[in-house]
């Protein structure tokens, strides 16, 4: 204990490097910048002599303004990309606006149009022949609310 108390750099440069380890087994960035800030400190320590106190308060200021430089750069990073498909999963609504081609007719406004591999249940106002260009402007449910082109 006497030796930790004549040279705290060391206690720091320990404390950083156990917490940057203990970080590299996978605790998701918790443990990183309170490594840093312990690894600062203990260079802070080793150059400039300090009470175990103003030590403590460093530790903990240099913790946090890490942690928030952090988060300002990960947040403007966010901001950055490019935005998240809002109907991710939501195959039915990636539809609206697409056009396709009536393979049969509509019959008292329902049918079903080839998608890609599928087929989709349609409903019309009016009955279509095959042939028809139609477009879809709403779902509802698993049906296409489809329209004339």
């Amino acid at each position: 204990m006497n030796e930790i108390a004549a040279h705290p750099h060391v206690f720091w440069l320990s404390l950083g490097g156990l917490l940057l380890i203990a970080e590299m087994l996978g605790t998701n960035g918790y443990l990183l910048w309170s490594g840093v800030a312990a690894l600062l400190v203990g260079l802070i320590a080793w150059l400039f002599p300090l009470s175990w106190e103003w030590q403590g308060v460093l530790f903990a200021a240099l913790t946090l303004v890490a942690v928030w430089l952090w988060w300002r750069w990960l947040a403007r990073q966010v901001r950055q990309q490019k935005p998240v498909d809002a109907h991710l999963n939501q195959r039915g609504q990636q539809l609206i606006g697409r056009r396709f081609m009536l393979e049969n007719a509509l019959v008292n406004g329902h049918g079903h149009v080839r998608v890609g591999d599928s087929s989709w249940p349609v409903v019309a106002d009016d009955d279509l022949a095959a042939g028809t260009r139609v477009e879809v402007i709403a779902v509802e449910g698993i049906t296409l609310r489809i329209t004339r082109c």
